[in-house]
């Protein structure tokens, strides 16, 4: 160029501030990709100010998600963030990692052991590692529980089909029982073609009955959903009741009925706060139990597992040999790729916790659980469906004169979407449908501090909105 020749005022200067620059000076491209690059520092800083538009998650007190992870996570994660956990031909050690995890949680959750064997729990994925104790389960790790506990109703259809084959009997008509369960399991009725038969909450019930089964069970049941940890209450379904029933139902009309524990939240919560709860392998007629990593589990979003009492549990037909990048890998998912850095996330939490660490950490959550009851059970206009104690960490109510009250729930959850915080007003499910409830959940990261906060917003919520809407000259400050 020139020396005289002037330089083209919308050129790229790697010295420009980042808001002065050709892509920050236009909208950014919606619908077709951009003609020209851009510099990373430019394009970062453009997305952190989009990002800024979702609300902050350690508010957001709906979730049952992992909100906050120390440093050492991030690191690990990014080690992982190239490794794709599904070839363990090439990523062995990830392997290694997640076969650790699959023994962990079947011990944790009292697996038999195996017969004959000296040998621990082995990942349906393959790969085996070493053990403190010797199970015969098996079992994966998924994106997340929706998908473990899909893979749990699968190998209850499969199960239950070649019972009824083996019988000479049709299998045309599957149907699975269950209580309040989340949407995962009406994806998996409908995906998978097996009738939902959801039993409706009873009056001042939590969850799902044992004495509502007789009425929906038969014998094309392939098995019934107990939740431990129900999505809209929090409560525990009382698991061992539930088999206790089933063993009856059994004993009267010869219908052997399997239980799956959808443990998406309480399998990392009862371990350590509720051990003498009998819900888990050391209840004979549990097959499968499915848990986030990625909740009560500690572990950041993208791992679930599943896990099976023994092989026999999970159907071999539902187990592929792929042929993979140098090597034969068995899978049962129904994702493929997906990185491996989930898994080591959720191992380093084993490591760094420990059992003491794990008890530590949910009792805290707990204890300020229970606080937060207190304070809600002070404010006046509500009613406690659960106060925290006996289950997750977390609480729900209700108001306990809707009709006379002048505000509902939804008005109270968008006073509060004002300070940033976001806990959710719903109805409960069916039969129940007309009572309208709020939950708050504490999870890891969430402290006293912060819901001292919140329950003094909600003080202010409250009178304000009795109040009624404010004035202009209320809403500037301005009195005569």
């Amino acid at each position: 160029m020139a020396l005289h020749e002037a330089k083209d005022p919308h050129a790229e200067d790697p010295f420009t501030d980042v808001f002065a620059t050709p892509l920050s000076s236009h909208v950014l491209p919606k619908h077709r990709m951009p003609d020209d690059h851009a510099p990373p520092e430019v394009v970062y800083a453009l997305l952190h100010n989009e990002l800024l538009l979702d609300g902050n998650a350690a508010q957001n007190l709906a979730t049952f998600c992992t909100t906050w992870s120390e440093d050492q996570v991030h690191r690990l994660m990014n080690d992982c963030i190239d490794k794709n956990m599904i070839d363990k031909d090439e990523y062995p050690q990830t392997a290694e990692i997640e076969a650790r995890c699959v023994n962990i949680l079947a011990d944790l959750w009292h697996a038999p052991a195996a017969a004959g064997s000296a040998k621990g729990a082995r990942g349906a994925h393959g790969g085996a590692g070493p053990t403190d104790g010797a199970t015969g389960a098996v079992g994966c790790s998924a994106t997340g529980s929706s998908e473990a506990a899909m893979l749990g109703g699968l190998a209850l259809k499969w199960r239950w089909r070649k019972r009824r084959e083996a019988a000479g009997l049709p299998t045309d008509r599957p149907n699975l029982v269950a209580g309040p369960v989340q949407i995962c399991w009406e994806k998996f009725a409908r995906y998978f073609d097996v009738e939902l038969r959801q039993v409706p909450l009873e009056a001042g019930a939590t969850g799902m009955q044992p004495h509502q089964l007789a009425e929906y069970v038969d014998e094309n049941t392939i098995g019934v959903v107990a939740i431990l940890g129900v999505t809209f209450t929090c409560d525990y379904e009382p698991v061992a009741a539930i088999a206790a029933e089933l063993d009856r139902i059994e004993a009267e009309r010869g219908w052997h009925v399997p239980i799956h524990v959808d443990a998406a939240s309480g399998g990392f919560i009862a371990p350590f706060l509720h051990p003498d709860l009998v819900w888990d392998f050391r209840l004979e007629r549990v097959a499968s139990i499915n848990a986030s990593g990625h909740k009560y589990g500690l572990a950041p979003l993208g791992v679930g597992w599943a896990i099976w009492r023994d092989a026999a549990a999970l159907p071999a037909e539902l187990i592929f040999k792929v042929d993979y990048l140098g090597g034969q890998i068995p899978t049962f998912a129904l994702n493929f790729s997906r990185p491996g850095g989930e898994i080591i996330a959720q191992y380093y939490a084993f490591l760094r916790l420990g059992r003491s660490g794990y008890r530590r950490v949910q009792q805290a959550c707990a204890d300020t659980a229970q606080y937060l009851a207190g304070q809600v059970a002070e404010m006046g206009p509500f009613t406690l469906l659960y106060d925290g104690k006996g289950a997750l960490p977390a609480v729900s109510y209700t108001l306990t004169d809707p009709q006379g009250s002048p505000f509902s729930l939804y008005d109270l959850s968008d006073q509060l979407r004002l300070r940033g915080w976001q806990v959710p007003a719903y109805p409960l499910p069916a039969d129940r449908h007309d009572t309208l409830i709020q939950r708050v959940l504490i999870r890891h990261g969430v402290g006293r501090d912060q819901i001292a906060l919140l329950a003094d917003d909600m003080r202010r919520s409250i009178k304000r909105l009795a109040a009624g809407p404010p004035t202009d000259a209320e809403r500037t400050g301005f009195h005569h």
